[in-house]
């Protein structure tokens, strides 16, 4: 676990600038400690030779200063972590959305939405603890560290040599802490996932349980569960207070080695007054950042550990998108749907290979393949969610943004939100009209479905036909609200009766024959038979 993940400047801009200012703010603050050793003991000194008050007036006045300045300073540096903090987090946050969009459903289904959640919401908000105590107290020690060795050593370097010495030993400690640490913070993240994972589990699935009157049993495991995290996040606790007193009797053990040495020397002589007072008074603050350090480190690792997820997801999509690139091409087509030499394959096991064909405008075409030969990852190319080599051109667009705009689409699930039935056929769009809501679930033969009618989670409230109908009815909407070129749907009528197939069907071919170029997944032979072109893909095999 690295103190300062280079990847946090990359995905969060405003990390720069908060670490421009705490450096900024750390120099100053450094400064302000140099100067206000240096006035109390030019106090005290020439305090004890005897000078008059008066003429220390004006020393009076600098040092007051001096401490206004320096808690100033200090407001500074808690306001702009705080505010840096939280811009930073919004931005990982955004920037972890958007890619999580980018690499689409297909990916979303191979990891556990549970986990993605937590990451989005719980983790990046422990990041608070990250910028709010660690960070400035690690810029403070790369910065004010150093600058108070130096000065300890170019006034006493006896000092200095005993700073010089025992100054690593809290490091040392600190690693060794920050190792067991780590594998306890681990420990307590994962208690944390699986704890929301069966949590959640149990309210998806408490209608089914309830039912089979078994929703009782399900109280040990969530208690189980529970307890573990308790006891994961207590070992954290115990070992962040054992931790703090070792690097505090460490830094205490180190202050009084200067102490000592520096009274035997006043003692014998050896050591002027001011020179050791001024010496004394600086040893502490050489050792508190590295002590702070220590001290907050315990407050950033849940923040840590859960951008540590983040950052493997947006590495993820970095790489993806590299790999887009640097495999397509465009492809010569005005409208339309074109593939071009697809290929798509998983950990170099290739499920789609050479895949050619075109779908102009106007056209009703279907595509059936035998399942596990990688239709829908060929629609996830389409859209941008899954890598590719080859090239494939949407509505003449080749990049994935501008197929996806050229895009209506319903998958495989519906995809249904909590909400009206108009507010999920009209989703995305800002000001939503009825009459196109209304038509659009005619034109899926859904009219019998109101539109004031309210779904729960997953669009629950409705039958699966009718579910199936509802996403048909959404991207019917979206293709004549946003003027789309490509209309893609993924096995739409597999929940369907015959007669709702019959009038679906009939809407496909009215959509072919306005200038849409339509793609149809399915393995039912009604679609086919009534499909202008029927591209038949066997597994690993060419279409033309």
């Amino acid at each position: 676990m690295r103190p300062l993940d280079p990847r946090l400047l990359r995905y969060a801009a405003a990390a720069r600038l908060t670490l421009v200012a705490g450096g900024v703010l750390a120099v100053a603050r450094t400064a302000c400690i140099v100067l206000f050793s240096w006035l109390v003991t030019q106090l005290v000194v020439r305090a004890i030779a005897g000078e008059p008050l008066g003429s220390l007036g004006g020393l009076l006045w600098m040092l007051v200063l001096v401490v206004l300045v320096r808690g100033g300073v200090g407001w500074l540096t808690e306001s702009v972590a705080a505010r840096g903090g939280a811009t930073v987090v919004g931005q990982l946050r955004s920037a972890l959305v958007a890619a999580i969009g980018r690499l689409g459903p297909a990916w979303l289904r191979s990891r556990s939405t549970t986990e993605v959640t937590v990451t989005t919401g719980r983790g990046l908000d422990a990041l608070d603890g990250y910028f709010t105590s660690y960070l400035p107290q690690l810029i403070a020690t790369a910065i004010a560290t150093p600058i108070l060795v130096v000065a300890i050593f170019w006034q006493d370097p006896t000092s200095g040599i005993i700073v010089l010495v025992t100054l690593p030993l809290i490091p040392v400690f600190m690693m060794l802490v920050g190792w067991a640490t780590q594998a306890a913070q681990a420990r307590q993240w994962s208690a944390l996932s699986r704890l929301s994972r069966g949590f959640l589990d149990v309210v998806d699935g408490l209608s089914t349980l309830k039912l089979f009157g078994r929703q009782h049993r399900q109280e040990a495991r969530i208690r189980s569960v529970s307890e573990d995290y308790r006891v994961h996040t207590m070992k954290v606790l115990r070992m962040s207070f054992l931790s703090g007193f070792v690097l505090e009797l460490a830094a205490s053990l180190s202050v009084a080695l200067v102490a000592v040495a520096i009274g035997l020397r006043l003692l014998n002589g050896q050591l002027d007054l001011s020179v050791g007072l001024f010496v004394l008074l600086l040893a502490p603050e050489a050792f508190l950042p590295l002590r702070n350090v220590g001290a907050s480190f315990h407050a950033a690792t849940e923040g840590i550990e859960a951008a540590q997820a983040a950052f493997a997801i947006l590495d993820e999509d970095r790489s993806a998108r590299d790999a887009v690139a640097a495999h397509a091409t465009a492809t010569a087509l005005d409208g339309g749907l074109a593939f071009d030499d697809v290929t798509i394959a998983y950990d170099d096991r290739e499920v789609v290979r050479g895949f050619s064909a075109t779908v102009p405008p106007g056209t009703f075409a279907v595509l059936t393949a035998p399942s596990g030969s990688g239709k829908s990852s060929l629609l996830g190319a389409v859209l941008g969610f899954v890598p590719f080599a080859g090239s494939i051109a949407a509505g003449g667009a080749a990049d994935a943004d501008g197929r996806r705009s050229a895009i209506a689409w319903a998958g495989q699930t519906p995809g249904l939100i909590a909400g009206t039935v108009a507010s999920n056929v009209a989703l995305g769009d800002a000001h939503p009209e009825p009459e196109r809501v209304a038509e659009a679930l005619r034109l899926a033969a859904a009219d019998e479905v109101a539109q004031e009618t309210l779904l729960g989670v997953g669009g629950a409230g409705l039958s699966g036909g009718q579910a199936q109908r509802v996403a048909v009815a959404r991207a019917l909407y979206r293709l004549r609200a946003s003027g789309a070129a490509v209309l893609l749907l993924d096995e739409p009528t597999s929940a369907l009766d015959a007669t709702a197939e019959a009038r679906l069907l009939t809407t496909l071919r009215a959509v072919a024959a306005d200038g849409v170029a339509v793609l149809v997944v399915s393995h039912r032979e009604q679609v086919a038979d009534a499909a202008d072109v029927v591209l038949r893909m066997e597994v690993g095999s060419r279409v033309e």
